[in-house]
């Protein structure tokens, strides 16, 4: 019978891992700031053309609500994306305190495995491949 499991990938921490991980986190750190930079720009060019739209129209409190909306809103996703920011810059903390030689949780690739009667299928189920700077260094578990 054929079934399908999840395959940890596990990471050996060596200097070209670090580096190529900061640059990866870096990377989306300079990203949300673009993001954040955008949203702020969008905001302020709705929030001015509601002030104009208010001008023209100066008894209108539905205008004025719109305007508290948007900021409300503009708020809110600034944020999300400042928590997103926050969580990114601890993730590359980390990997600059990481040890040279440790191992760590890369992500998970799904694989397919044969099992019939006798098998261990706990056994089975537990395999994890340890790479080194992209090669793969080792399978461990049943395959």
């Amino acid at each position: 019978m054929l079934l399908k499991r999840v395959v940890n990938i596990k990471a050996v921490v060596t200097p070209l891992w670090k580096e190529e991980a900061q640059k990866q986190l870096q990377g989306q750190i300079n990203q949300i700031d673009g993001q954040l930079q955008q949203l702020e720009m969008q905001g302020q060019r709705v929030v001015s053309e509601l002030q104009k739209q208010g001008e023209s129209e100066p008894g209108n409190v539905s205008i004025q609500q719109q305007i508290a909306d948007v900021q409300n809103r503009l708020n809110q996703d600034k944020s999300k994306l400042l928590q997103q920011k926050n969580q990114t810059l601890q993730q590359l903390q980390q990997v600059q305190t990481l040890e040279m030689e440790v191992e760590v949780e890369q992500g998970k690739v799904e694989s397919f495995f044969n099992v019939s009667e006798g098998d261990n299928l706990v056994q089975k189920l537990q395999v994890e491949i340890l790479i080194r700077d992209g090669i793969i260094e080792a399978i461990r578990g049943e395959l």
